[in-house]
């Protein structure tokens, strides 16, 4: 039920805005969504089922975003800088991005465990949901491989691959740190082309 499902993620997302988690009431999410609370129910078998499976949609929506800015136009200096664009825009229009990105949970927030969490779902989406959730290390290291396997191409070798990973692990450090103080205007790309050597951009 695909379709039914992400109504309800969208229902818990715009619930989650208007209050706070723990005043998010399932009946008013699947009402929302148009389905029966037993759908809601056997879609995400609780509210924290629920929870899990917000955090990792919206886990999942921001990675997309890096692989769309990875694979966007111009040299890798600029697709760096449009990661961390991303990453700032994304997490400033997101708390729970913001929150996933820097972990910093506030109450308003639902705060699933990270770890994975025993599943009977039969709804394998559920199932994922129910793995682990990424911490902020884990974001770093898969956005850093992301953009070191983007920006190498598929014909680099090993060498020129490892010589990628500290100035894209960096920007990504750097995009985050932007996250909890932005740059002025236009700051973000003199700040990754200060950070990464010329010869990677």
């Amino acid at each position: 039920m695909p379709a039914a499902r992400e109504s309800l993620l969208d229902a818990a997302y715009t619930a989650l805005a208007r209050r706070p988690w723990s005043a998010v009431r399932m009946v008013d999410v699947a009402a929302t969504a148009g389905v029966s609370r037993q759908t809601l129910y056997n879609e995400f078998g609780s509210k924290d089922g629920l929870a899990r499976a917000l955090v990792r949609r919206e886990a999942d929506g921001y990675l997309a975003g890096v692989e769309r800015a990875l694979a966007g136009p111009g040299e890798p200096g600029d697709r760096l800088t449009a990661v961390a664009e991303w990453t700032r825009s994304a997490a400033r229009e997101n708390a729970l991005i913001r929150a996933m990105l820097t972990g910093c949970w506030s109450e308003r927030l639902p705060t699933p465990p990270l770890a994975a969490v025993p599943s009977s779902a039969s709804v394998p989406a559920q199932r994922r949901a129910d793995g682990p959730l990424p911490t902020p290390r884990d974001l770093v290291r898969i956005v850093r491989d992301r953009a070191v396997t983007a920006l190498a191409g598929p014909t680099a070798a090993p060498a020129e691959t490892a010589e990628l990973t500290r100035p894209c692990e960096l920007a990504v450090r750097l995009a985050l740190s932007c996250v909890a103080a932005p740059p002025g205007e236009g700051g973000m790309a003199e700040l990754i082309q200060a950070v990464v050597p010329r010869q990677t951009v």
